[in-house]
């Protein structure tokens, strides 16, 4: 049982934006009853203008802790009135990953802490590091907030490692569960990584994840449904047919075609 069977954005407006872009004039009672649904295309195709408006209704909680008033959500806030859903659920349950909100996140936070240790001005070892932690903790929300949900600091890790510490740390039980582009801070062997972990996830618990990528490894995630979105539409597609899979196959197997002009 998924929490989420389908999709509809019930408006004939076709200008302006958001209106003109394909992933919002082609999502058309589309089917995601199942527990991972891809959402793929080009740039431009608004594949996260899409899934950012499915997290605006849901109102699931994101990287910084914060409401959902930001700028970057004004598209969600002129699309939810149009925006179906049928569902199964009391009350929605989950989190939702953007790439740029992490990268955004830990910059802000080591931001902050270089603010503050020069606000302090003390000097190593003048206070125990516990209390020079308590006393930043007090003067920055985001540090606390970071300290009490991931339990130490995510710039001792590396960016991917940060990435998937968050991961771990936010999906734990049941839920729904949105990524718009987790490749951007994961390599491939870290993307691999995820593809283990919410393999591992679904075995204990009955959860949903809708993702927008433009990774061939992550799409091919056992089970998963792919749309793809284009100029021409929005259309439910097997791995091996779809633009991504085959123009990483065919340059891998040629990369002399495609570089032959960079010469």
């Amino acid at each position: 049982m998924t929490y989420i069977s389908s999709l509809n954005i019930r408006t004939d407006k076709t200008n302006p934006f958001p209106y003109n872009v394909p992933a919002i004039r082609y999502c058309k009672s589309i089917d995601i009853n199942t527990p991972i649904t891809f959402f793929i295309g080009d740039n431009g195709t608004g594949k996260s203008t899409l899934i950012e408006t499915l997290a605006y209704r849901l109102q699931l909680p994101h990287m910084d802790g914060s409401s959902y008033d930001k700028h970057c959500f004004d598209a969600s806030r002129v699309l939810i009135q149009f925006l179906e859903l049928e569902y199964n659920m009391h009350r929605a349950v989950g989190f939702f990953f953007r790439a740029e909100d992490f990268g955004d996140y830990l910059n802000s936070v080591d931001r902050q802490d270089s603010i503050l240790n020069k606000q302090f001005g003390l000097a190593d070892g003048e206070v125990p590091e516990h209390i020079l932690q308590e006393m930043k903790d007090n003067a920055n929300h985001q540090l606390y907030h970071m300290r009490k949900n991931y339990g130490q600091e995510l710039q001792s890790f590396s960016h991917g490692e940060a990435y998937m510490k968050i991961i771990q740390e936010k999906i734990t039980a049941r839920g729904i569960f949105i990524l718009d582009e987790p490749e951007a801070a994961l390599s491939p062997a870290k993307q691999l990584s995820l593809i283990y972990f919410i393999q591992d996830h679904l075995k204990k618990y009955n959860s949903q994840f809708i993702i927008a990528t433009h990774s061939p490894i992550l799409m091919s995630m056992p089970r998963a449904k792919i749309y793809e979105i284009s100029s021409e539409g929005m259309h439910n597609t097997p791995l091996e047919e779809t633009e991504h899979y085959s123009i990483t196959k065919s340059f891998l197997n040629n990369p002399d075609l495609y570089l032959r002009h960079l010469d």
